[in-house]
């Protein structure tokens, strides 16, 4: 008896090695699949801790309007002076595209909630493109929010001249409310500013949706 329960034990623990081996096996096969020029798919998906934000129509904005779609979010303020706008305008030209083929939603939290009224926030978004959506809070909840995207930012300057220093990377949000891609800025040469190419964008997330089922 005592012979065929190790053997028994034996077969379930090589089963379980070979079902563990088989998974990584996948799992490698599948990251090779991917030929990403500007993204980072991060080994893990997570779910977003929970947050309660505000849009610019002066609504909740939570992890439940994330679900069912995916979601493309960036961080910065209305007063910036050269990133947002142009991020803005990038994703702006790519949204009809990724929307049209992709179902995406395009997310532009404010980090500066001291000057981005929900008025402000309106008038900006409506600006470039009013299928976006505009929200903020306060940075009680702003701090951990950004950094459970993988995001920083940091208030530069004395009373109201200050500026804001925020990351320039886009955070991809998966159906299921979880952050599970970079969208990074890359340079093409030493002292050329990085940024992220709208071909490039499109043909990473264009992979990773179709990668991912959900």
């Amino acid at each position: 008896m005592k012979k065929i329960s190790l053997l028994v034990i034996g077969g379930i623990i090589l089963l379980t090695l070979g079902a563990v081996a088989a998974n990584q096996w996948k799992g490698q096969t599948q990251e090779k699949k991917l030929s990403l020029k500007t993204s980072y798919v991060f080994p893990e998906a997570r779910v977003l801790p929970p947050f309660t934000l505000k849009d610019q129509q002066g609504n909740p904005f939570t992890n439940e309007h994330l679900k069912d779609k995916w979601s493309i979010i960036f961080i910065g303020y209305t007063s910036c002076p050269d990133v947002c706008p142009t991020t803005m305008s990038k994703l702006t030209a790519a949204h009809a595209q990724l929307n049209s083929d992709l179902n995406i939603q395009v997310i532009f939290v404010s980090v500066d909630p001291q000057r981005d009224s929900q008025d402000k926030l309106s008038d900006y978004i409506n600006f470039f493109n009013p299928e976006f959506i505009a929200a903020t809070a306060g940075h009680k909840v702003l701090m951990p929010f950004t950094r459970s995207l993988g995001f920083v930012y940091a208030m530069v300057g004395e009373e109201d001249n200050y500026q804001v220093d925020h990351s320039a990377s886009y955070a991809l949000i998966s159906p299921k409310g979880e952050r599970l891609a970079i969208i990074k800025p890359t340079s093409p040469a030493p002292g050329i500013t990085p940024q992220i190419k709208n071909s490039e964008l499109m043909a990473d997330i264009t992979q990773i949706v179709e990668h991912y089922s959900y």
